[in-house]
């Protein structure tokens, strides 16, 4: 793992946690320095607590994005306490988002579950879902959408199985899940096409990216 932030003592205090966590966490601490995160030990780190503001108000959105379109697993752990950043980060991929007031209690666990490449829910973002009313878009994790898109782009489920060394039947389980919440906020997408139209809709991928892998 791997920690992004420009605070000394918040990387120190998340080093002794994960220290102290059963089994302990190996930790890679490259301070301010976003390259850190993709040369040398960083790179290989399977997961990545990330620090929204390393800059004083400039959240770096853009950052998080690629960290996520390079199938990097990010915590967003800030300083921010808004629902509208804690849901924007895990609009854009984030598997967790917590406060800094939240200690090791949540951290260590958001931490074991992004290994494992599955979202964790802190209370405060708990909280922003709660609070959320942007209406008609289903929740997808990030590795619901992974398989969407790419069962988009092949030809059939054994090359998306294949691709991302998951089994045909787990394939089937993330699309069926997919289309439940579709069909939970009132857009039922019963065949792929619709899948597709659906998710054009939502920005989950975009024509140019279907148009590439049909020519």
């Amino acid at each position: 793992m791997v920690i992004v932030d420009d605070h000394a003592a918040i990387a120190a205090g998340v080093r002794s946690w994960c220290s102290q966590a059963v089994p302990p966490i190996e930790l890679v601490d490259a301070g301010d320095r976003l390259a850190d995160v993709w040369t040398g030990p960083g790179a290989a780190a399977d997961v990545v607590i990330f620090d929204l503001e390393l800059v004083p108000r400039r959240p770096d959105f853009g950052e998080l994005r690629r960290l996520v379109d390079n199938g990097r697993r990010v915590i967003v752990y800030s300083q921010h306490t808004d629902d509208a950043t804690a849901i924007k980060c895990v609009d854009l991929g984030a598997l967790a988002y917590l406060t800094k007031r939240e200690g090791p209690d949540h951290l260590v666990p958001a931490i074991r579950a992004a290994a494992r490449g599955e979202p964790y829910t802190a209370p405060s973002l708990s909280g922003a879902l709660i609070a959320d009313d942007a209406p008609g878009r289903p929740r997808l994790s990030q590795r619901e959408t992974e398989v969407l898109r790419a069962w988009f782009v092949a030809s059939s489920k054994e090359l998306v199985a294949a691709k991302l060394n998951i089994t045909v039947k787990t394939v089937d389980t993330y699309i069926a899940r997919v289309r439940v919440k579709y069909a939970n906020v009132g857009r039922a997408a019963r065949t792929k096409s619709e899948l597709v139209g659906r998710a054009l809709d939502d920005g989950l991928i975009t024509l140019a990216e279907l148009n590439e892998t049909a020519t």
